[in-house]
């Protein structure tokens, strides 16, 4: 029978210790490669295990395998090798140069970069879920970049900004069912609200996109659309429109990749097999971040880390204001200790409705409050599932991407200014 889990502000070292091993140290030296996230994950995990009194040390790592094979990891890390095996399927076929010449082909110069992100913003909406956006879209980006001279972790960056907007807003998104659920409001109320703070977040970075589009070139002989080619990314975008899951639409996309590849001579059988296999082995780096950074976590849990945070934070609760800020600083902190901003929303969302009722915040308000801001910590944080799955399908360090990522930022910054402000009016 496990413990009753006690406040402990030291229970948080680990990850102190990760960040200052990889982002600080980076940082430091302004190097985005000097230290691989696996080492600081390595580190701070022995740290979380070592820091752990009382069980045995087989007892403890027992724990820790626990964390790192919880049902929420283990789904990230199926999607993480299916993505792995379409991805390279896809662009050993030609699927992925196809549809970016359909993208040059269809899109002006000027408003390519608005372009993604409203793509982005529009099927991250439709389908609710930010990875499945950017599993769909951070290829095309890449070979955009490639093809414009855009730099690459602005452009993957695009696509990671507005996969949140849906993320935030959808109707069908786990944050949203899990904000709505522990607040007791409903959907399309919550999406009134929060729309109302974010969305001015999203017009403001798509006007800054439309004019940074303004030096974007595409070359001057962009080579013919091969249709064939294009039809694994319209059924991958079309079944994830159509709310099929997210594993179903990546196992489609590989068949139909496959057959269209086989057809075309894009690949012969070997050939297939060859680049499934490369793109799951590809994704090795990234299915060990997860197990290590699950892992790791649950042993901040179970030591108190995520206690101490709700102490702390709902100890001197006195106004209004101070309220919906020690709501939002809770769902905030909850999401650094989970890196998984539905989580966050679950494990925090009965004292945020707790905090509510007892200060008469409105449900609407306190719902949109937890669901934007764990949007935008999990969009800034590099060991979220979100960054490590760009940064691998584009081959970059995810502090590369995090100092372009615009729209999560301003969020953040909003929904700082709609408390402050008492903002929408008519529900503070």
């Amino acid at each position: 029978m496990e413990h009753p889990v006690k406040a402990n502000f030291w229970a948080l070292s680990p990850l102190f210790i990760f960040l200052g091993v990889y982002l600080i140290t980076s940082l430091i030296v302004n190097d985005f490669y000097k230290v691989p996230i696996t080492v600081a994950f390595v580190i701070s995990s022995v740290v979380a295990i070592l820091m752990t009194r009382r069980e045995k040390l087989s007892d403890r790592i027992a724990r820790f395998s626990g964390g790192a094979s919880d049902k929420n990891i283990m789904l990230m890390i199926w999607i993480f090798i299916l993505a792995g095996a379409f991805a390279q399927s896809a662009k050993a076929m030609g699927a992925i140069e196809a549809t970016v010449n359909l993208a040059l082909h269809i899109l002006p110069d000027n408003l390519l970069l608005a372009g993604i992100f409203i793509a982005a913003c529009f099927i991250s909406l439709a389908v609710g879920t930010s990875v499945g956006t950017i599993v769909a879209l951070t290829p095309v980006a890449v070979g955009i970049a490639e093809k414009t001279g855009v730099e690459l972790p602005f452009m993957v960056a695009i696509v990671v900004g507005g996969a949140f907007f849906g993320d935030n807003l959808s109707f069908i998104s786990d944050t949203t069912i899990a904000a709505t659920k522990t607040q007791g409001c409903r959907m399309k109320d919550k999406f009134k609200v929060n729309s109302m703070i974010v969305v001015p977040a999203a017009v403001l970075v798509l006007l800054f996109y439309i004019i940074e589009g303004v030096q974007v070139q595409t070359p001057a002989q962009i080579a013919e659309i091969e249709w064939v080619k294009v039809i694994p990314y319209i059924a991958v975008l079309g079944t994830a429109l159509a709310g099929i899951n997210v594993m179903l639409v990546l196992l489609l996309g590989i068949g139909i990749t496959g057959l269209i590849g086989l057809c075309t001579s894009g690949f012969d059988l070997f050939g297939y097999f060859g680049a499934m296999g490369t793109g799951i082995t590809g994704m090795g780096e990234l299915i060990v971040i997860t197990l290590l950074a699950g892992g790791m976590l649950e042993m901040i849990r179970y030591n108190g880390g995520i206690a101490y945070i709700i102490e702390r934070l709902t100890r001197h609760v006195s106004s209004k204001r101070f309220a919906e800020l020690s709501i939002a600083g809770l769902v905030c902190l909850a999401n650094l200790c989970t890196a998984n901003n539905t989580i966050a929303i679950i494990t925090t969302g009965p004292i945020a409705r707790n905090i509510a009722e007892r200060f008469h915040i409105d449900r609407r308000k306190s719902a949109s409050i937890l669901d934007t801001f764990s949007c935008f910590i999990q969009g800034i944080i590099p060991y979220g599932a979100q960054m490590l799955i760009a940064a691998e399908l584009a081959d970059l360090s995810p502090l590369a991407i995090i100092r372009y990522l615009y729209y999560p930022v301003l969020i953040g910054i909003f929904g700082l200014l709609a408390i402050a402000f008492r903002y929408p009016r008519h529900y503070s």
